[in-house]
């Protein structure tokens, strides 16, 4: 499909009405999804349209999704049950894998029956593991309980005798035992009284006292706080309950350990599982969308969108079941979906878009402006030439070893392209891990050996890097405030594209020739000195011009003109590139020197090889994070400020979203 689309970054959307048969619904519903190039709406707010026939309904499926979404619940259970106890090795990146449609089909008629016992059968071990798992909790939570009791030598369910009476219990192990002891012999004097153990919180005490004394010793308690304990479902002594509940503990986990073994042995079967999985996610999603068309005894009838050049193969589909449709314009107040569609090189750079906003139909896609920019400053920020080779062969080999998708993919690709960038800047500037090949050179082998930069050292010339930066800013600010004056030239608005942007650049190209121009010529000033005062003036006078009133419009051209200092400060932002470019070689350095400290010999060697093995990972790590975030708030703040408004919807067609295979749209004609 998506060959087929013309190249454009925001795809042009067609609105799609259809009148079906219901009788070829369930089919034809099939064959959409399969082509996934349409966005079906919900037709909540129709229903209560007095316009529409009160005959008209919408079909509830809402029994048949609510047991489908529990039947994917419980596969997905069995799946995650027997990834805890898989032991296989885990790719580092799940991918779906492809299938013809009429495979997938003929796989899930010859394997259906055998997946699902096999899916009760990891639910049901799964379950069992938490029992038993609980059930242990409990059991060693009781035994803690008993151990104070350990060395009571008394039967636990004995409370009392033929002529007396056994009283157990805690109190604070602030109480003096002796206080108790005598207050208790007090009030009985055949009681015996034993501290069984005691701990930081509690004193364990043990009563045995005649049966008409009982009274008397629990009066006596009251005054220590004593909390008398019984246990009634214990047997036996403490000591022989711990025993009991330690092998009952033991038999648990052997029950563990067994149901553990059959969640691994079921991984043989795991991809099975994960196909039924799938096939209950597209049957749920049918099942809900006839909730989403409108019905009567004999027809049905959606709406919704789709890509433009979709219209061919969408068209052949209706054609196919003998349906009417309608392919129309959108009115100019409907919301549209936003599919964006990208050249190579700018398509992963739709990742930065996607984490903003996608565009509003009034913006253009700023993808493939951004993309060259993204692409220089993160080179720029990271600029190490070595770094940037690792990270470009990382990404290479996992866009090789792995089929990614979505924005997976786009960020992979993204930083492969980032990672080439920082190989062209750290060769431009001279960074090979910093200066590691000099300093080990010198301290190993104490020779000199240095990789002169193909531009210029910016640790040696910072201001020449911080000039180039602020040139390169410029530049961007300068694109979007292009695309502005063309979105207002487009929108019918030529002179707000004049007065608001063609006066600022005026003023601004102007300020930078009086200011530099003097290097070329003393003519540069003169025509930059010339420049700024039209620009300034033709802004102060045009700034109010929507103002009401002389004073209003004053105001109005004052406020404009002070707008200069934000564009000031929006270029003083990119010393940014600066910045985070010296940072990268400065830490490199730093890494390579402290490594070095241990001098020559084997034992050097070993202390630099270290330092410079841990210190470049943590130097791309954390510098690599660095430029992707300053890079992406360049994007967002300084250069999305002067044109992009965002806020897009994103086109959701109605296709499989499956997680675990992925069905080949070239078998669409068979079955």
């Amino acid at each position: 499909m998506e060959g087929s689309w013309e190249r454009m970054a925001v795809v042009e959307m067609r609105k799609l009405t259809v009148i079906g048969l219901n009788s070829g619904r369930t089919p034809f519903i099939h064959e959409l999804m399969h082509l996934g190039v349409v966005e079906i709406n919900s037709q909540e707010g129709i229903v209560s349209d007095e316009e529409w026939m009160p005959d008209i309904f919408r079909t509830s499926n809402s029994a048949d999704v609510s047991r489908l979404e529990a039947d994917i619940a419980r596969v997905g259970t069995a799946i995650e049950a027997i990834n805890r106890y898989d032991t296989g090795k885990k790719p580092l990146f799940q991918v779906r894998e492809e299938l013809a449609r009429r495979d997938f089909n003929v796989y899930m008629d010859r394997t259906k029956t055998d997946t699902e016992k096999n899916v009760d059968a990891a639910v049901m071990s799964y379950k069992q593991i938490a029992d038993g798992q609980n059930e242990s909790n409990r059991l060693k939570g009781v035994i803690a309980g008993l151990k104070p009791w350990e060395s009571l030598d008394l039967p636990l369910q004995m409370k009392e005798t033929e002529f007396s009476a056994v009283i157990l219990g805690t109190v604070s192990s602030k109480a003096k035992f002796e206080d108790l002891l005598q207050k208790v012999l007090e009030k009985a004097p055949s009681a015996v009284v034993q501290q069984v153990s005691a701990d930081v919180q509690q004193i364990y005490i043990s009563i045995i006292c005649l049966k008409e004394e009982r009274e008397q010793v629990q009066e006596a308690l009251r005054e220590f706080a004593f909390n008398p304990i019984s246990f009634g479902e214990h047997k036996g002594t403490v000591r022989e309950a711990i025993k009991q509940y330690e092998i009952e503990i033991e038999e648990n986990q052997q029950k563990i350990l067994r149901n553990m073994q059959v969640l691994g042995d079921l991984s043989v079967a795991k991809k099975n599982i994960e196909y039924l999985y799938d096939s209950l996610v597209m049957r749920r999603d049918r099942a809900k969308i006839v909730g989403d068309m409108l019905s009567t005894e004999m027809v049905f009838y959606f709406d919704g969108w789709m890509p433009k050049n979709a219209q061919p193969e969408v068209e052949e589909l209706l054609k196919k079941f003998e349906f009417y449709y309608e392919f129309k314009e959108p009115e100019a107040e409907e919301e549209i979906p936003v599919c964006l569609h990208n050249g190579a090189f700018s398509t992963p750079f739709e990742a930065v878009t996607n984490m903003y906003s996608l565009p509003s139909r009034q913006d253009i896609d700023p993808t493939k402006l951004l993309a060259p920019f993204y692409f220089i400053f993160f080179g720029m920020m990271l600029s190490d030439a070595a770094y940037g080779i690792i990270i470009a062969v990382a990404c290479w080999i996992l866009l090789k070893k792995f089929k990614l998708e979505g924005m997976t993919y786009r960020m992979i690709k993204m930083f492969f392209y980032c990672g080439i960038s920082t190989f062209f800047w750290g060769a431009l500037f001279g960074g090979w891990f910093g200066d590691f090949f000099t300093v080990a050179a010198k301290t190993l082998f104490d020779v000199d050996f240095v990789i002169k930069p193909i531009w210029f050292d910016p640790l040696t010339e910072p201001m020449k890097l911080l000039i180039f930066s602020l040139i390169l800013g410029g530049i961007h600010l300068f694109v979007g405030m292009g695309i502005q004056a063309y979105m207002s030239i487009r929108d019918g608005h030529p002179l707000d594209a004049l007065f608001d942007i063609g006066l600022w650049y005026v003023l601004l190209i102007g300020l930078v020739l009086f200011g530099l121009g003097g290097s070329v010529g003393p003519a540069m000033v003169t025509v930059g000195k010339g420049m700024a005062i039209v620009g300034a003036v033709g802004i102060l006078l045009t700034g109010g011009r929507n103002k009401k009133g002389i004073a209003g419009k004053i105001t109005g051209g004052l406020g404009s003109l002070y707008g200069i200092t934000s564009y000031l400060s929006d270029v003083l932002s990119y010393s940014r590139l600066l910045a985070l470019g010296l940072a990268t070689g400065v830490v490199a350095k730093v890494i390579n020197t402290l490594g070095s400290l241990a001098g020559g010999g084997v034992k050097g060697a070993i202390v630099l090889l270290i330092a410079f093995v841990f210190g470049t990972i943590f130097n791309i790590a954390i510098n690599a994070l660095g430029a992707f975030v300053h890079s992406c708030r360049l994007q967002y703040v300084e250069f999305f400020g002067k044109f992009y408004t965002g806020g897009g919807r994103p086109f959701a067609p109605f296709e499989r979203k499956t997680k675990y295979i992925r069905i080949l749209k070239e078998e669409k004609n068979n079955g």
